[in-house]
């Protein structure tokens, strides 16, 4: 890839991560277009993706912050007098929110003599919390231009990133992936016109496997961490509703998190243990094999007690672009791409009765089946494509670039 390209650095919390695979597509599709990207990890990862190199962010480095911090000071006082005075007026939603914030500024001090010396055309931060704050922060030191990502664990996690606001108001515009977060964004204040929704996307979009003749047993797949936005305890009394109703299935459950020893033990005394496999932890092209095996994907999102929620869960146009069927509940963002009796069917988590409907009538009825079938193909194809998405991301970028240059 030539160097006489403009170089967009993009900086992610951590790089590749295995439950961000959007953003492993995002940057796969960037280089497919030609674009010079270099990739900073601030917290953990990789140092390479696909043989491109990832600059990771080497903790100990902290330590130099306390000569850093004074010689940047010097340079910027009026940076450092903004910084402070925001510490001493405004409480962080939640210690992890401050270490993250804290991060990113520590990344921008430590990296902001790499960046002076060789400035990319435009950072990118893929996220709002600590990615932002970096970028706004080698923005405020030495006016690096930059464009910022904001998902719904930046917006709603405690009632959103700390500095959210103040980061955004400065980016050359913010790129959100559902209407869910445009509009979020707009109530926040930030102008429309700044806003981009761009959705992420599949590459390629994989076959579209038949529809199985007999479903019975019904298949059923929920790919999920295992954590409360996730409503996996609603889930597991929708399986015990098909059980007592006399629906026979399988499901299986793909992820790991902190939840899975109680989840599996409310299993146990719902008396589903024997239908239900916990799967753990399985790598992307594994998950594409597990859909291979479903009929249906479930997804039972709620919005937690901090406040955070799904946007529009990759793993729902996954399912669609493939022949899987799904049931989602009506929370955040996923009625963007299902639409009930159209591309899949929407049902409240507290109505169990109604997700038994829902997937007996998907066991029995192949006409029905197909139509929605057919219909979240089409959205996937319209709305979930990698390359597209990306080019329209790339064409905001190159405006950027381009603004500045004239």
């Amino acid at each position: 890839m030539s160097e006489s390209k403009p170089v967009i650095a993009y900086l992610f919390t951590t790089f590749p991560k295995s439950t961000e695979t959007f953003l492993q597509r995002e940057i796969v599709a960037m280089r497919a277009h030609g674009v010079n990207v270099r990739l900073f990890s601030l917290w953990g990862g990789a140092n390479s993706f696909r043989g491109f190199p990832v600059t990771r962010f080497n903790k100990w480095r902290l330590l130099t912050l306390f000569w850093m911090i004074p010689y940047e000071g010097w340079r910027r006082p009026a940076v450092l007098k903004q910084v402070l005075h925001g510490l001493g007026t405004r409480r962080p939603p939640s210690w992890i929110n401050f270490w993250e914030n804290m991060l990113g500024a520590g990344f921008a001090c430590l990296f902001a003599g790499s960046f002076r010396r060789d400035p990319p055309a435009l950072v990118h931060a893929a996220w709002g919390g600590a990615p932002a704050t970096a970028a706004w922060l080698l923005w405020r030191l030495d006016g690096h231009r930059f464009s910022a990502a904001a998902h719904a664990y930046d917006i709603y996690e405690h009632g959103g990133d700390w500095w959210l606001n103040d980061k955004l108001e400065h980016a050359a515009f913010i790129h959100t992936s559902t209407e869910m977060g445009r509009s979020a964004l707009m109530a926040r204040g930030i102008p429309e016109e700044k806003i981009l929704r761009i959705r992420r996307g599949l590459d390629p979009l994989p076959t579209m496997k038949r529809l199985r003749a007999s479903r019975e047993p019904l298949h059923l797949i929920c790919v999920a961490r295992l954590v409360e936005k996730k409503g996996l305890d609603y889930q597991l009394r929708i399986y015990a509703a098909l059980r007592a109703a006399g629906v026979p299935f399988l499901a299986r459950i793909v992820g790991e998190g902190p939840l899975r020893p109680s989840l599996e033990k409310l299993a146990g005394s719902l008396g589903i243990a024997a239908e239900v496999t916990f799967c753990g932890y399985l790598p992307q092209h594994e998950v594409w094999g597990q859909f291979e095996w479903a009929d249906v994907s479930l997804h039972t999102g709620v919005i937690a007690l901090s406040g955070d929620r799904d946007g529009l869960p990759n793993v729902i146009p996954e399912a669609m672009s493939c022949g899987v069927l799904v049931v989602t509940s009506p929370t955040a963002g996923t009625t963007e791409a299902i639409t009930d009796g159209v591309s899949g069917i929407v049902a409240p988590v507290e109505a169990p009765a109604a997700w038994v409907a829902a997937l007996r009538r998907l066991a029995d009825d192949d006409a029905f089946a197909d139509r929605l079938r057919a219909a979240a193909r089409r959205w996937v194809e319209e709305n979930f494509d990698a390359h597209r998405n990306a080019a329209r991301l790339l064409a905001e970028f190159q405006a950027v670039i381009e603004s500045k240059q004239s």
